[in-house]
């Protein structure tokens, strides 16, 4: 027998006015796994956490949380999941148990049980040391740790983080992503929105790119990777107009696509049929012929940041179709 995914959407539209903060968006995601949504400012990751979480209402589509309908059994959605927004939900002047306490309590645990269950939160996710710390002492990772501990009280099927290291450092965001795995490893499935490509990178099973509130295209980070072909080559030049020149002279070289970032000063070889390590030995030689020496030469795949920026510059069918009647709906 085949388990029901805890998440899945069909066909959701939500319209402010005269716009689709989501229109015709789909998701499913798989039990035990992070799932990203990926997309720029505006794109509705964070209408569709809404949407899904019971806080805004569809106008059109059905979707199915932990098995209960979004539309329908808004009680049982919201005692299936847990929600941590992009502002930390906790009270400075109490100590990070306290905070747990109050919102087991809040969720109608006894005080026994919401203490019982404060103590393993702490020590999953790492907060012992200084649980019985004021949270106005706490750096913004351990913050966002004990609001991700909070989001956990009711062991939730399934938890919500919307965009949950926005304004961390670095070192806040590995907090966050620490506690991400930690939670997974607990047997939650996390829903998680992002604007930043090596947060979805490092953590996500899947990963589903928005774009004016439409999917553009979903798999896992391989997979998108692999949708802009095989390696390539990025060479670095000392100036602009240099990286110019290495353009025109590989170009004509090397019967592959070539692509200038002039404000870098570099330029970006496809690999193509030959493979990587054929491709590198090429351009070296187009390079050397023709006097150039590049400040760097390095083969990789490609980056979620191309595939993002490939997949969210394109026109979509309802841009393409809205501008040639003359105008968007």
């Amino acid at each position: 027998m085949t388990l029901a995914p805890p998440l899945k959407a069909r066909g959701l539209r939500k319209r402010y006015g005269g716009t689709y903060a989501l229109d015709g968006f789909d998701l499913t995601v798989s039990a035990g796994s992070v799932h990203a949504l990926l997309g720029p400012n505006g794109a509705g990751k964070s209408t569709a956490v809404h949407t899904l979480a019971t806080l805004t209402r569809i106008d059109e589509g059905e979707a199915r949380v932990a098995g209960f309908d979004v539309a329908t059994q808004h009680a049982q959605v919201r005692a299936s999941i847990g929600l941590v927004g992009q502002s930390a939900a906790l009270d400075e002047i109490l100590h990070g148990r306290e905070n747990l306490v109050m919102f087991g309590r809040l969720h109608g645990l006894t005080t026994s049980a919401a203490r019982s269950r404060a103590a393993e939160l702490l020590e999953a996710l790492d907060l012992v040391d200084a649980a019985d710390r004021k949270v106005s002492t706490y750096s913004g990772g351990m913050r966002r740790r004990l609001d991700i501990a909070a989001g956990l009280i009711t062991r939730p099927a399934v938890l919500f983080l919307d965009e949950p290291t926005t304004g961390l450092d670095p070192r806040g965001r590995a907090d966050v992503w620490d506690a991400v795995r930690r939670v997974v490893a607990l047997g939650t499935t996390v829903l998680l929105t992002t604007q930043y490509l090596d947060e979805a990178d490092r953590l996500a099973d899947r990963i589903t790119v928005m774009t004016a509130g439409r999917v553009v295209a979903e798999g896992s980070p391989a997979e998108l990777k692999a949708t802009l072909g095989g390696d390539r080559v990025l060479v670095g030049l000392p100036t602009a107009a240099v990286a110019v020149a290495a353009r025109d002279a590989v170009a004509t070289a090397v019967p592959v696509d070539v692509r200038l970032d002039e404000e870098r000063a570099e330029i970006v070889v496809e690999a193509g049929a030959a493979g990587g390590t054929a491709a590198l030995l090429a351009v070296v030689r187009a390079l050397d012929a023709a006097g150039i020496t590049p400040t760097q030469v390095q083969l990789r795949e490609p980056t979620l940041d191309e595939v993002f920026l490939h997949l969210t510059d394109r026109p979509t069918t309802s841009d393409r179709t809205a501008t040639a009647d003359g105008g968007h709906r």
